[in-house]
C-alpha cells in the first residue's frame, strides 16, 4: 500500500491566501494591487465597514510616490484628480521650488487621500485583489506548515504563507508579534477641520508660523479646505471639544487671515509621534508604513513613504512565493536592510522641519535663521528636496558594486519606449547596448539603450524602478549571473 505525501502545492491550495494585507489604506491598497497583479493569491482586509470614508490628514503626493504609479499606469488618474503645485514658501524663512525637478512629475501633487485609496483599489480589484471591509484581525500565530494564521473578531481563521501588516500607526499586527514601537510625542494638541472658505490662499495653499502657531490650508478640490494648526500657548488633551473659533483664530494669528472659514463637516483634534519598529520582519510577518514607523506631518512624507514600502516589498514577496530569486530569505531580508534607514530618515528630516518652525526662543530663533541661510544654499537645497520628494533616496550597494547599484532609476527613453511604461508588467527590466544577445527570460523585459551614449552599459532594472545591477563591461557569464540572482534560473 502506497501513501500519499502532501506535497508544498497541496498545502498552498490549502491556504485561504499566499499573502494576506491588514489594512486597506494606500500602503495595503498599493501591496495588493502588486500581488495581485503579479498573480499572487491575495486577500486584503480592513476592519472598517464598507462605504465608510477614510478622512484622513494626507493630502501631497511627491513626484517619486508619482513615478511609481507611473510604472504601474495609474499616475494619470490621479494627477487629474489633484493641484499640481510647483514651488510654495512653507516658511517666511523658507522658500521650495519644484519646477526643476528631473522627473515627469515636477511637482507635489495635492490631493486627498481617499482619491488616492480609490485609484489603488479599483486596481487592486481589476487584477483579482480580494478586498474585505468590516475584517478586524485581532490574533496572529506561525503554524507548523510554515503558513500564518490571523484570527478574526468573529472567530474565523485566515490562513496564508505571508502576512502584511499595513494596519497604522495603531496596528493590531504590530501588537500580535510583541514588537516595541519606541519614541514619543513630537507635538502634542494639533486641530484640524474641513471647511468652506469666503476667499481661496493666493497660490492654492497657505502655511506659515509665528513661533507661537502654525496654520495650514489646502484645498480638497471640491470646494472644500483642509484647515490644521497649532498652539504653543493652548494644548488641551485630544479629548478636549475643538470650536471653529479656536480654528479661525490659529489661522489669522499664523496666516494674517481666516479665509471667511464656514462651519466645518469635521473637526478634530491630535498628536503627532515619532516611533519606529526595530524590525520590519518577524518570520512570515512584515510591516509597512504606519505600522512601523510614524513622524509630524511637516514635509507630507506619510502617505508617500508609505505607498514606496509596498513598492519595495510587493515584488521580492512574488518573486519568493514563484521562485523567481537566486536567494528568496536574502531578498525578503532586504526589505528591512534597505526601508529601515529610509524610514529613520524621514523621522529625523520631517522632525527637524517641525523643530524650526516650532522654534521660540531667542537662541532658538537665531538657530533657525542660521539654518536658514545654510538651506538657501543650491546643493543643500536639492539634497533637502530630493529626500522630501524620494527622488534622493538610494539603497545600499554591494562592495565593489557600479555606482548605479541602489540608486533610483529615472524614466528613461529606450529603444521599445519609456521605462515606466516598461516596468507595468511587473517585472524587470534589462537594458543593453544592441549587441548584446537577446535575454529570454519571463521575469524581465530586454531592450536597448536607444544609441550609443551609454556604449557598454548594461542596466538591470528593479521592478521598483531603482537600479539592482549595472557593468560598464559586463561579459556574457556575469550578465547571465546577474539575471539569475535577482529574476531567478
Amino acid at each position: 500500500m502506497t501513501t500519499s505525501h502532501p506535497t508544498a502545492e497541496d498545502l498552498e491550495h490549502d491556504l485561504d491566501a499566499e499573502v494576506v494585507v491588514v489594512g486597506a489604506g494606500p500602503t495595503g491598497l498599493m501591496l495588493a494591487g502588486d500581488l495581485a497583479v503579479a498573480g499572487v493569491r491575495t486577500v486584503l482586509v480592513e476592519r472598517r465597514p464598507p462605504g465608510l470614508s477614510n478622512l484622513t490628514r494626507a493630502f501631497g503626493v511627491h513626484a517619486r510616490t508619482l513615478e511609481l504609479l507611473d510604472a504601474r499606469g495609474i499616475a494619470d488618474e490621479l494627477v487629474a484628480t489633484g493641484h499640481r503645485v510647483t514651488g510654495f514658501r512653507p516658511f517666511r524663512w523658507l522658500s521650495v521650488d519644484l519646477s526643476r525637478l528631473r522627473t515627469r512629475f515636477p511637482y507635489l501633487l495635492i490631493t486627498p487621500q481617499y482619491e488616492v485609496e480609490r485609484v489603488l483599489e479599483r486596481r487592486a480589484r481589476d487584477a483579482g485583489a480580494d478586498v474585505r471591509y468590516g475584517t478586524e484581525v485581532v490574533e496572529l500565530r506561525h503554524d507548523g506548515r510554515g503558513a500564518v494564521v490571523a484570527r478574526t473578531a468573529d472567530g474565523a481563521e485566515l490562513t496564508a504563507r505571508y502576512l502584511v501588516g499595513a494596519d497604522g500607526a495603531r496596528s493590531t499586527v504590530r501588537r500580535a508579534l510583541g514588537l516595541p514601537f519606541p519614541g514619543g510625542s513630537v507635538i502634542r494638541s494639533m486641530v484640524l477641520a474641513d471647511v468652506r472658505l469666503d476667499e481661496a490662499p493666493e497660490g492654492m495653499l497657505a502655511v506659515n508660523t509665528d513661533g507661537d502657531t502654525i496654520a495650514l490650508v489646502l484645498p480638497f478640490g471640491d470646494g472644500w479646505y483642509r484647515v490644521m494648526g497649532w498652539d504653543r500657548t493652548h494644548q488641551p488633551p485630544d479629548d478636549e471639544p475643538v470650536d471653529l473659533e479656536e480654528i479661525r483664530s490659529l489661522a489669522r494669528r499664523a496666516l494674517g487671515t481666516d479665509y471667511g472659514m464656514g462651519e466645518p463637516r469635521w473637526i478634530s483634534r491630535f498628536h503627532c509621534d515619532e516611533r519606529q519598529v526595530p524590525s520590519y520582519r518577524r518570520g512570515r510577518v512584515f510591516l509597512a508604513g504606519d505600522a512601523a514607523h510614524v513622524h509630524s506631518p511637516a514635509g507630507g512624507m506619510g502617505l508617500n513613504t508609505g505607498i514606496q514600502d509596498a513598492a519595495n516589498l510587493s515584488w521580492k514577496l512574488a518573486a519568493a512565493l514563484r521562485g523567481r530569486a537566486g536567494d528568496p530569505q536574502a531578498l525578503l531580508d532586504g526589505y528591512q536592510r534597505e526601508r529601515y534607514p529610509v524610514g529613520r530618515a524621514v523621522i529625523r528630516s520631517s522632525g527637524a522641519i517641525i523643530r524650526l518652525a516650532m522654534a521660540h526662543t531667542r537662541p532658538q530663533r537665531a538657530a533657525r535663521v542660521a539654518v536658514a541661510g545654510v538651506a538657501a544654499l543650491p546643493p543643500l537645497t536639492r539634497r533637502a528636496v530630493a529626500q522630501v520628494t524620494g527622488l534622493g533616496i538610494a539603497y545600499p550597494r554591494r562592495p565593489g558594486a557600479h555606482t548605479l547599484e541602489g540608486r533610483r532609476v529615472p524614466d528613461l527613453a529606450l529603444a521599445d519606449g519609456r521605462l515606466y511604461e516598461l516596468l507595468r508588467t511587473g517585472g524587470f527590466v534589462l537594458v543593453t547596448p544592441p549587441h548584446v544577445p537577446p535575454v529570454d527570460h519571463p521575469s524581465l523585459v530586454h531592450t536597448h539603450w536607444p544609441d550609443a551614449s551609454h556604449r557598454d552599459l548594461c542596466l538591470l532594472i528593479r521592478p521598483d524602478a531603482y537600479a539592482a545591477w549595472a557593468s560598464a563591461h559586463p561579459d556574457a557569464v556575469s550578465l547571465r549571473d546577474a539575471v539569475a540572482w535577482w529574476c531567478g534560473e
